[in-house]
């Protein structure tokens, strides 16, 4: 398995950049856990791991694939920020939350204000079992535009959640925490039902060939209940799966996993498409692409800003449009905002484009009006 391959290389890493007196494990999972005993101030502790982070951006070659990763360290002080290892534990985990949220490739010391944010996601997740049951939350759509027709062809669905109290949560706010607690399972089958419902009136209504766009988190794809239930409502539904796509992470690709590979290769056969989110971003392992049909690529928003800025973006914009192609995989840059950055990408022979420079997400019966109808 590739995945353990990575971390058997990682932890070697980590052990070239720590002292003989200093205590590695691996906690489960992609996670492990170092204690650094008699440490006099945080210096010692901001170059160990500094140095790890830098060790862990270094290319790992894997089975001739040369994969990159980068690595988000938590760091809790002993007595300071608790005396037992379950309070030790906890605060660390809240720490790396933060630098996970904070950037790639950072580390994070725990603080007073992550004890308030824990408790703060608490009471969120408690709110978003209420929001199931109560029907808080809503599909949006956002416009995916041939550059060559110009024409609304495609949108993605995007969850909003209604919150009584605090308005409208985006999704950058409760999916990570519905993915930690496994509740995106619930969230995410409705979300699914939903958007496929949306699309097969849209289909009947206005376009016959209109498609809606899905995302599918890592969780979804590893339990196999999930695509029995993905087909059968398309069934239900009344259209083929060509009205359907799937957005997917590079880091799904990775892990070889047999459950992916069945629920890939069932999708092709359906007619159902898959397209590989914020690319640019993760492992970018190119022969994953060829290897799985991969049908779309999406363009990562961080590229995109820096478009006409940056002439590295720039180029590594192109070069990917220019691969994909090769590959007979079509391309969409999201998050594209003003007409200099959509001339730019249009002009290196990008597929599709989405972003505000069209429209914000929409509800379901506005997008209709303004785009559809």
């Amino acid at each position: 398995m590739v995945g353990d391959s990575i971390l058997i290389q990682v932890a070697n890493r980590i052990k070239k950049e720590i002292r003989d007196t200093d205590v590695l494990s691996r906690f489960g999972g992609d996670e492990f856990t170092l204690l650094l005993p008699n440490v006099k101030n945080t210096t010692v502790i901001d170059r160990i791991a500094q140095n790890i982070i830098d060790a862990v951006k270094k290319p790992f070659e894997i089975q001739e694939r040369t994969l990159y990763i980068s690595a988000s360290i938590g760091i809790t002080l002993y007595p300071d920020d608790g005396r037992d290892k379950l309070s030790l534990l906890r605060n660390a985990d809240q720490a790396m939350y933060q630098a996970k949220h904070s950037g790639r490739s950072q580390f994070h010391y725990f603080t007073s204000y992550m004890q308030e944010l824990a408790q703060k996601r608490h009471v969120m997740l408690s709110d978003m079992h209420k929001a199931i049951k109560e029907g808080q939350f809503e599909v949006y759509y956002q416009p995916i535009v041939d550059t060559r027709s110009g024409k609304v062809v495609k949108a993605e669905a995007l969850a909003r959640w209604k919150h009584p109290k605090n308005g409208v949560i985006s999704p950058a706010e409760f999916i990570p925490l519905a993915e930690e607690s496994g509740l995106i399972l619930e969230v995410g089958s409705w979300i699914y039902k939903t958007a496929v419902s949306q699309v097969a009136k849209w289909r009947e209504e206005y376009d016959p060939e209109f498609k809606v766009s899905i995302n599918k988190s890592p969780i979804q794809f590893k339990v196999s209940q999930t695509l029995d239930e993905w087909m059968s409502h398309i069934d239900e539904s009344g259209i083929d799966g060509t009205s359907i796509i799937l957005e997917i992470t590079e880091g799904i690709l990775m892990e070889e996993d047999e459950l992916v590979k069945q629920k890939l290769m069932t999708f092709r056969e359906k007619g159902i498409e898959v397209a590989i989110d914020d690319f640019g971003t993760g492992y970018s392992a190119l022969s994953y692409l060829k290897k799985f049909d991969i049908d779309y690529l999406k363009i990562d928003k961080s590229f995109v800003d820096n478009v006409a800025t940056s002439q590295q973006d720039k180029v590594l914009s192109e070069a990917m449009i220019a691969m994909a192609h090769k590959l007979d995989i079509q391309v969409i840059a999201e998050g594209v905002e003003d007409a200099e950055q959509k001339e730019i990408l249009t002009n290196m022979g990008c597929d599709f484009i989405q972003g505000y420079i069209y429209s914000k997400p929409l509800p379901a019966k506005e997008f209709e009006r303004v785009f559809l109808a």
